[in-house]
């Protein structure tokens, strides 16, 4: 069962403490398509431009996704430069450069209208809405967003929500969105716009999943040293729905071991600078460490 992906496909040049990348591959549809391809194939859309390198395509086609819904445009790829802080968790944007991103406006290709596993990355919810209508028997809808969006397009936000199974975001954009000082209290608020399950990121800290009758909390898989996170969450995401994808099972039980997974895959994202470890990891190192994360969240006696 494949995994349709509509995001940003960019380059990323990103200052950590630990070092400087320049002009990497990066894009929220990137990190998400490769985490996911260790599980199931995937299906890619978003615009390049003249400068995309097609080493960077023949990466995803190596990997089983298809890209034959990446569009390229005259003009440059989106481009994002940031600087983290000592603190990890902390980053500044320095450069955000839309380019050829800048009114594309995403259209699948008629195959890909089945999709029944949907992503849909961080982007206007313009956008997002377009590629909701453009399937036609979706199963299980995913979505993420951010405070821009949140505040700069609140109504078509409001409209995506009501149409999505699942939104994955993280802690401030989930108190930004509902209004709430309180995780719980925001997660409750944001349940009654529309999604069945929402997925709150906390970073190092872990994940929270919230039902109308349920609440799984998980910590992240325990790292040494954090090398560069950029990323991390769409690669969570990327484990997350295509581990569901390829065991078909979205109940509760399921979901749980999902989110094991997206946070085992986003463990190794944050390894080394960019999509590197995702290309050089293998799903017997992702099968091992979602053991070792099993053991160390064990408390039956």
């Amino acid at each position: 069962m494949s995994v349709l992906v509509v995001g940003t496909v960019a380059f990323d040049s990103i200052e950590t403490p630990f070092g400087v990348a320049e002009r990497i591959l990066g894009g929220s549809a990137s990190y998400f398509a490769l985490a996911a391809s260790f599980f199931t194939p995937v299906r890619i859309v978003g615009v390049i431009g003249e400068d995309f390198p097609d080493e960077h395509i023949e990466l995803f086609r190596r990997r089983n996704i298809d890209t034959d819904g990446i569009k390229r445009e005259k003009g440059d790829t989106f481009h994002w430069r940031g600087r983290y802080h000592e603190d990890i968790n902390l980053r500044d944007t320095l450069e955000l450069h839309l380019n050829v991103l800048s009114g594309f406006m995403p259209r699948l290709p008629e195959r890909y209208r089945d999709a029944e596993y949907v992503f849909l990355g961080n982007i206007d919810p313009v956008m997002q809405l377009e590629v909701l209508n453009q399937i036609h028997h979706m199963k299980l809808v995913v979505c993420d967003t951010m405070d821009h969006w949140i505040r700069e397009s609140g109504d078509n936000l409001q409209k995506v929500l009501k149409r999505i199974e699942m939104l994955v975001i993280n802690d401030s954009e989930a108190r930004l969105l509902s209004g709430e000082s309180n995780v719980v209290r925001a997660a409750r608020a944001i349940l009654k716009m529309g999604p069945k399950v929402v997925l709150i990121k906390r970073g190092e800290y872990g994940v929270l999943q919230f039902s109308d009758s349920q609440v799984f909390a998980t910590p992240a898989y325990p790292l040494e040293e954090v090398f560069d996170p950029t990323g991390a969450g769409d690669s969570f995401a990327g484990g997350f729905l295509g581990q569901l994808a390829r065991s078909g099972d979205a109940s509760q039980r399921g979901i749980r071991r999902a989110i094991v997974y997206g946070s085992v895959v986003a463990s190794f994202t944050v390894e080394d600078f960019g999509v590197k470890r995702l290309t050089t990891a293998s799903l017997p190192d992702i099968e091992e460490r979602f053991e070792r994360f099993v053991e160390l969240t064990d408390f039956h006696t």
